[in-house]
Formats: structure tokens, C-alpha cells, sequence
């Protein structure tokens, strides 16, 4: 036996581990219970929020393109849209043609938003507290270079 055949692996090599999906989806959830705890005070969930600053930021804009931007299919964006239109924060009205639809924030949705935003400060910070700054700048570069890398393959047709 040759003296290269018996060494171990090169172990600087890094190899995922375990399922991608299930660990961004446990990150996701537990992210997700701690801003939530904040944003709460304000009346919402952090999903919530996250869609009614979209809309605000946004104004005026038709479903497809306030789907395409928050990365949800039509039917998840209409299921999370009814309960900020059941509280009176958005509104879906008849678009500029007449056969287009508009969503859009309301006054109260603005005033909830801005009322919101504080508990979500106090949320980010606390995330950046505990993560520390460095980590959550990194963790953003990488999560923006996977969905830049995944929006490349989706407009070249790769899976």
C-alpha cells in the first residue's frame, strides 16, 4: 500500500451536511419567533410587516409584480394580503386599463407600518446583538448571492 493511498481525506475540502431546505427552514422559523415577538407589540406578524412595506414602499402596484418582489407565488401573496385588507392597512382596486388590479396601502396601512417599524428595529437589533454585526453582514451576502445565483438559473431555464 503506497503512502498517498493511507492518508486521510483531505478534510479542508468542505462538504454540505444534512438538507439545505430543512436547515434554512429552521433558521427561518426560529428568526421568525424572535421578530415576531417584537412586531407583535405592534399588532402583526413579522410576515405581516415584511408585505406592508413592501406595499408602501411599492405604492400602487399590480399582484404579479408585488408577488414577484416579495419571492411568493399568486395564491400564497393573495391568502397573506387578506388580513391586511380585513384590518382596512391595504386595499386591491381595479388597475389604470380597467382589467388589471392595484394593491395599495391605506392610511391606517401607512400609519401601522410606521407604528410597526420601531418593534421591527427593536427586533433587528436585537438579532445583530446576538448574532453580532459581522455575522448578519455576512449572512445577508450570502443569502443575497443564493437568490442572485438561483434567479441566474431560473432565467437561463436550469433547475
Amino acid at each position: 500500500m503506497s503512502a498517498k493511498s493511507s492518508r486521510k481525506p483531505d478534510v479542508s475540502v468542505a462538504v454540505p451536511r444534512g438538507c439545505s431546505s430543512l436547515k434554512l427552514r429552521q433558521l427561518s422559523r426560529r428568526v421568525s419567533q424572535q421578530f415576531d415577538e417584537l412586531v407583535s407589540e405592534a399588532g402583526m406578524k413579522t410576515t405581516q410587516y415584511s408585505l406592508l412595506s413592501t406595499i408602501v414602499r411599492l405604492g400602487p402596484v399590480r399582484p404579479g409584480q408585488l408577488a414577484q418582489v416579495m419571492e411568493m407565488d399568486a395564491s400564497t401573496l393573495t391568502r397573506n394580503l387578506q388580513p391586511l385588507v380585513a384590518r382596512g392597512w391595504g386595499v386591491q382596486g381595479s388597475g389604470s386599463d380597467g382589467r388589471s388590479r392595484q394593491v395599495e396601502a391605506t392610511e391606517a396601512g401607512v400609519a401601522q407600518q410606521a407604528l410597526a417599524r420601531e418593534a421591527w428595529k427593536r427586533a433587528q437589533l436585537a438579532f445583530n446583538e446576538r448574532l453580532g454585526t459581522d455575522l448578519v453582514v455576512r449572512l445577508h451576502a450570502v443569502l443575497d448571492e443564493c437568490m442572485a445565483a438561483i434567479h441566474e438559473d431560473s432565467a437561463t431555464g436550469d433547475p
